[in-house]
């Protein structure tokens, strides 16, 4: 019986002695690990061979690290943030650039292992639902393709969501009418106290409603969650 593929993570990190910590740690738990100390090292490797999972350190020596996680959002790929910067502005822009997770010094490498194991469950969840039978979904003059996270209005162009976007997206689509708490939407990302899914609120919002101030399609039900609130066809 042949071995199974094991998840390649890139750890990028400029502290050798972190970096080396944080690549022993995901070692022994069996993944496959590229460290780099840089930014132009990891985009060598990511032009080389495109990783389940980054991690990235902000203060980079060559590149702003939030520049390296943005040049990320459009490939199939997870990112989780590893950084001293601790403010809500920071958090804020890593998820809104396409982290899918951010983690602040010092902390627990066994910490961040255990991040890295919930986003590649979450990840597979996803690719598993990309070949289900839904294709297409048309609602309020869009169409949105799951398996490229395109979206098309009839009149106003095209737009792309990020991965955290339209895995959001999706499970409104798929239970239109029906009150979603925030939990379900993040899924297997969540953690408590978890405040992404507002930034992540904000940006589907700004993409798809008329008047993203007072939304109409996304509905805040307060203390509960949210509703999607027209109909979805699906082919």
């Amino acid at each position: 019986m042949s071995e199974a593929i094991k998840p390649l993570i890139y750890v990028i990190e400029d502290e050798q002695d972190l970096g080396e910590l944080i690549c022993s740690a995901l070692t022994s738990f069996r993944y496959e690990v590229k460290y780099c100390c840089n930014g132009e090292q990891a985009m060598t490797a990511l032009n080389k061979q495109q990783p389940d999972v980054c991690i990235v350190d902000l203060n980079l020596p060559d590149i702003d690290g939030m520049e390296l996680v943005k040049q990320m959002e459009s490939q199939d790929l997870g990112v989780i943030i590893v950084s001293g910067r601790d403010g809500l502005t920071d958090r804020v822009l890593g998820l809104e650039f396409g982290a899918d997770d951010y983690i602040t010094k010092p902390f627990e490498p066994r910490e961040l292992v255990a991040r890295v194991q919930s986003l590649l469950r979450r990840l597979k969840k996803k690719k598993q639902e990309a070949v289900t039978q839904f294709q297409t979904a048309r609602f309020a003059n869009w169409e949105f393709k799951p398996n490229s996270l395109s979206l098309k209005h009839s009149e106003h162009g095209d737009e792309t969501l990020s991965r955290a976007e339209g895995d959001m997206l999706l499970a409104l689509l798929k239970h239109p009418f029906q009150i979603l708490s925030r939990d379900q939407l993040l899924g297997d990302n969540c953690v408590p106290y978890d405040r992404s899914i507002d930034v992540r609120m904000s940006r589907l919002r700004k993409k798809i409603e008329i008047d993203p101030q007072h939304p109409e399609l996304i509905k805040t039900v307060y203390g509960a969650g949210y509703m999607f609130t027209t109909d979805v066809d699906w082919d």
